[in-house]
């Protein structure tokens, strides 16, 4: 059963996903290549519907980032990963993968902006 919020907020995401978000940071080509490359080390998980979620989504587009996105409503392999690493299922969530193999997992949506714009905003 879908709860009454999810139904209230459809038309509301619904607008969002057509107006969009443009992209606010501009870089030259290889800025933009290396970026795209440190992306390559993290994933949102994430809900399509979750508020929080669209939130982070959007901050991605506006900082021009390619991060992918793992949705745990429809990929019960994302859920599990997300619960076996966090010991709970919350999204938004930013995983950040180390070369050394161990992974940082940001948890809301505060956090994962603050590290985006630290990271990436210039």
């Amino acid at each position: 059963m879908t709860s009454p919020l999810k139904i209230l907020l459809a038309p509301v995401e619904w607008v969002a996903r057509k107006l969009g978000t443009t992209q606010e940071v501009a870089r030259d080509p290889d800025a933009q290549a290396r970026v795209d490359s440190e992306c390559r080390a993290l994933a949102l998980y994430q809900s399509r519907n979750s508020p929080e979620s669209i939130q982070v989504r959007r901050e991605i587009t506006r900082l021009g980032l390619d991060i992918a996105v793992r949705d745990v409503q429809i990929d019960p392999e994302h859920r599990r990963a997300l619960q076996a690493a966090t010991g709970r299922i919350e999204v938004p969530c930013l995983r950040i993968a180390h070369d050394g193999g161990e992974d940082d997992w940001l948890l809301g949506v505060a956090a994962i902006r603050d590290y985006l714009r630290r990271r990436f905003a210039t």
